[in-house]
């Protein structure tokens, strides 16, 4: 009996899958629930498990892009194991002779060899005309120099000793959506960015006194990236229009903060959604954003996990990025850029104390959001930062 591997049904918007690689070699026996090749989408990648246990028999080839229901393969459900292969014993071929040099070099006399060296003419480019091809003192006399042609040779024989390979790979699928979406949210938005620097003291200290304890109550770490985003739900509160989205000639407001935040996979940035982040607890939201950061970078995030957010976060600092201007995800109007922690000198209360410092970049569209609420919201965002407190106080 044979069972049919097809392209599953992914998502609503989904129609075409591209088969990225195959997990198993044609023949293999696989068992029930076992991987056996991976499809990648638009927005993420995933693993196709064996509907049951059987000898595979490949009808795709990898890199193919397939329609969904498309047929990959067959499982053979009534063949029985494969039998190991006999290990032929190994032949090494019989090593080809070397061939003795056909053209003896000619051999110059002392006075021939005196003249070519001073005109800077090679001794094998000379037809001697002495006793066994001798080049003779007359022989040298008449050479041409080339150095010409020897300072031609000399470096082509330089240029040619470095390491030139070329290699070419196929673009993702996930990586043209991603160029494709880039390139259409800076042709189609009013983007601009709005700069502004927090620091980091007092939600260091916070982080601190409190981390060890945090992660014994909850079972999760205290991050940077809970703060931030709880910081982000409360001034989208003031400033809705950071939260909303164009649609047409019509403005979509949101009265919740479906937050997408930024992470790096091997095969690409994706953006999964941390839903009504508004109403869960800096707890919650760690726990959300582990699980979800996770399933991204073991490529089993769901099209369902990485849409309809409306506003995102991205964190260019754990790389080391200074300042950056993030590009908006679209259709989402605005995107939060957090940079690495720097100490620098600054100056407070008339004094110049050394503190950790954070640059922050605000991408936004302009069509829909205004300069005045653009610096205000960041510099909301700036002042809840630092003073940490205000955010478990809800003042």
């Amino acid at each position: 009996m044979s069972i049919e591997l097809k392209v599953p049904v992914i998502g609503e918007s989904v129609t075409e899958v591209t088969l990225s690689s195959w997990l198993k070699k044609d023949g293999d026996n696989v068992e029930e629930g076992e991987a056996v090749c991976e499809i990648e989408s638009d927005k993420a990648s995933m693993e196709l498990p064996a509907p049951s246990a059987g000898v595979l028999k490949i009808m795709a080839a990898a890199g193919s892009e397939l329609k969904i229901g498309a047929k990959l393969g067959e499982l053979d459900t009534s063949a029985a194991k494969p039998a190991a292969a006999a290990v032929a014993p190994k032949v090494e071929a019989p090593k080809a002779a070397v061939p003795a040099s056909s053209k003896e070099v000619n051999i110059p006399s002392p006075a021939a060899r005196k003249i070519l060296e001073e005109k800077g003419v090679v001794a094998s480019n000379v037809s001697g005309t002495g006793k066994d091809g001798r080049i003779t003192k007359e022989d040298a006399l008449a050479s041409q120099p080339n150095s010409v042609a020897s300072t031609k040779t000399a470096a082509s024989e330089v240029s040619s000793t470095g390491v030139r390979n070329v290699r070419t790979e196929k673009m993702t699928r996930l990586r043209k959506t991603i160029a494709t979406k880039l390139v259409e949210a800076k042709n189609t938005t009013a983007m601009l960015t709005t700069f502004n620097e927090v620091d980091m003291y007092e939600l260091m200290n916070l982080r601190k006194k409190y981390k060890e304890a945090f992660t014994k109550k909850h079972g999760v770490g205290l991050g940077f990236m809970s703060l931030f985003t709880k910081a982000v739900t409360v001034a989208l509160k003031d400033y809705p229009a950071v939260n909303a989205q164009i649609n047409g000639d019509e403005i979509i407001y949101h009265d919740y903060a479906d937050i997408g935040v930024a992470v790096s996979t091997p095969k690409g940035l994706v953006v999964p959604v941390v839903r009504n982040a508004e109403s869960l607890s800096l707890a919650q939201i760690e726990k959300e954003i582990l699980n979800l950061a996770t399933k991204a970078r073991d490529g089993k995030i769901t099209i369902e996990e990485m849409q309809g957010g409306t506003f995102s976060i991205t964190n260019g600092g754990v790389f080391g990025s200074m300042l950056s201007t993030p590009i908006i995800n679209i259709p989402q109007s605005a995107i939060l850029g957090m940079h690495n922690i720097i100490e620098r000198p600054v100056a407070i209360n008339g004094q110049v104390v050394i503190r950790p410092m954070m640059y922050l970049a605000l991408s936004y569209d302009h069509r829909i959001i205004d300069g005045r609420e653009s610096v205000s919201f960041l510099k909301q965002v700036k002042e809840l930062l630092e003073d940490p407190s205000r955010l478990l106080l809800d003042v």
